[in-house]
């Protein structure tokens, strides 16, 4: 895959509770799992996301970590999950897990240990105060969910943080024996195998959390830290981190000053995927325009990671209260859809009314950008969601295997209720089905996964749109350029068809064709007068470089 792996990988995430049930339990499992990646491999998935596989009181989808060393015994065993290491290495597919490491469950023994005296070696794991901290009610996660982020501990006699619910205390990470335990996590993973890690909450990891300080400042050298022990342990591991920060602060996360990538790996690229939503609700390009125009330079090594849908809720909190406004009123009008006043609890098909036409266009918008695409389980078949389940759990359903009961995920009740009913449910929406049908979403996903996987272009060449004022509003027309050849890309927002001139690329233009499409358009290529079918869409490959 060249030099960093993760340059030009397809990424999947996975809930391993709702994914594949192998013992009939309700509970999906690494058993699972492991009988699925046959058809991970042929969709052509190269790294596994999974979400935390820890043991947990499961109060907040098991981002209430018990054990940090050890795995769920729902899922299976650690020899079960070395297995599955070993089976998904055989297809070539690498593993991360979460990193979670922002919090604990208040049910750790770290926790246990530090409220039951004040010289517990455990006190200073966490963050504490003598008397009520005047931020006490600032800086909540889950508006509407939380009213406070610090609370008073009768048995410890003292209050103390938690950055998200009150059964997460955050750990202290000014601490040097909490830093220590940190890394000694992280190499405890990767010794067992894994590629890397999705780290939860970067923001709030290194934030040196004081009593009265609602604004504390954040320590990038951890960061630093954690990717140099991650490097030396295992050489090609890769950190990608949740952090939804502005423009003007990203660069920091991915390096120091003097220009070094020597901190994160990849960022998911919260500006894009709203500049992405509020484009498709405005059938207009400006919005995606800006946000490549706006993109920082970053350092080597550097690396985005693309996304329409994943484990949460669509967070608009980047976009103006207008704009989140209009993306509301398009494909969130029912205030039931919405979570914590910033985001919509739903899965793409039913947002965009299960337009097939507007899903490829979406997804093929997501999977050309410049960054590696990450992939919600499920969205490969066009999943519903279940809004009668509480907040973020509406798209936390079981996965939709055959019509057989509860979507051939177990015979037992699932841990999640399966979508029965609908024109989301599983008797309608499955793997099997689709499997049987050559031009089902899924087929098409697979055909544009292997597209991309030929095209390095996107993944690790640069990529720019093309303002260009004679093109239609609803026209994005990007390209990307790497050692390897020149890739164009053309995106329809809207239901009307369009011509397209792109003489300009004429003299860069070896042989130019379309290597992936809504349709099949003309016969002969001619750059200055492409076609554009509505919700159309064209990767057009604009010259190749043998010696790329």
């Amino acid at each position: 895959m060249g030099q960093h792996w993760y340059d030009n990988a397809v990424i999947y995430s996975v809930d391993v509770e709702t994914y594949a049930d192998s013992n009939e339990d309700g509970v999906g499992d690494f058993r699972g799992l492991i009988g699925r990646l046959d058809y991970l491999y042929r969709l052509g998935v190269t790294c596994l996301w999974l979400a935390p596989i820890h043991p947990s009181p499961r109060r907040d989808g098991g981002y209430d970590v018990a054990d940090f060393y050890g795995v769920d015994p729902r899922l299976g065993t650690l020899g079960d999950f070395a297995e599955l290491l070993h089976e998904a290495s055989n297809r070539g597919i690498k593993v991360i897990i979460d990193l979670v490491v922002n919090h604990t469950s208040d049910e750790h023994p770290w926790f246990q240990d530090a409220i039951s005296s004040p010289d517990s070696p455990y006190r200073d794991w966490f963050i504490w105060a003598d008397s009520e901290p005047a931020d006490r009610r600032q800086g909540m996660v889950f508006p509407g969910e939380q009213d406070e982020t610090w609370t008073y501990h009768r048995k410890a006699k003292a209050w103390y943080y938690h950055r998200f619910y009150k059964f997460q205390p955050d750990l202290n990470v000014t601490n040097p024996a909490v830093r220590a335990e940190i890394k000694r996590i992280m190499a405890f993973w990767l010794q067992l195998g894994v590629a890397g890690f999705r780290m939860d909450a970067a923001p709030f990891i290194i934030e040196e959390t004081e009593p009265g300080n609602a604004n504390p400042a954040k320590d990038f050298e951890f960061l630093t830290e954690l990717r140099a022990h991650a490097s030396w342990r295992r050489g090609d591991a890769v950190l990608l981190a949740e952090a939804n920060v502005a423009v003007d602060e990203i660069v920091q996360y991915f390096g120091d000053s003097g220009g070094s990538g020597n901190r994160i790996n990849m960022l998911f690229d919260f500006l894009l995927n709203d500049s992405m939503v509020l484009a498709l609700a405005r059938r207009r390009a400006e919005p995606l325009i800006l946000a490549l125009g706006e993109s920082p330079t970053l350092p080597e090594g550097g690396q985005w990671a693309t996304f329409l849908r994943n484990h949460d809720e669509i967070d608009l909190s980047r976009l103006t209260a207008e704009q989140r406004q209009e993306v509301f009123a398009e494909f969130g009008p029912d205030p039931d859809m919405h979570l914590y006043d910033r985001g919509i609890r739903r899965r793409l098909a039913p947002m965009l009314g299960g337009d097939r036409h507007r899903l490829e266009l979406a997804y093929s918008l997501q999977f050309s950008m410049r960054g590696t695409p990450v992939l919600r389980y499920g969205e490969e078949i066009g999943m519903g969601d279940d809004l009668s389940l509480p907040g973020r759990n509406a798209i936390r359903t079981p996965m939709q295997w055959s019509d057989a009961a509860n979507g051939g995920f177990s015979a037992a009740e699932p841990v999640r209720p399966a979508i029965a009913k609908g024109p989301y449910g599983y008797p309608t929406v499955n793997v099997t089905a689709q499997r049987h049908d050559p031009s089902s979403l899924l087929s098409w996903f697979e055909r544009m996964i292997r597209t991309l996987r030929e095209s390095p272009e996107v993944g690790a060449g640069q990529c720019a749109a093309i303002d260009d004022a004679s093109l239609p509003p609803a026209v994005l027309a990007h390209r990307a350029d790497g050692p390897t050849g020149t890739m164009l890309f053309l995106h329809n927002l809207d239901e009307e068809p369009v011509r397209v001139d792109m003489s300009r690329l004429e003299g860069e233009a070896d042989n130019p064709n379309q290597v992936f499409g809504d349709q099949p358009y003309e016969e002969k290529l001619d750059l200055s007068n492409l076609e554009l079918g509505g919700f159309g869409y064209r990767w057009i490959r604009v010259c190749r470089n043998p010696a790329g």
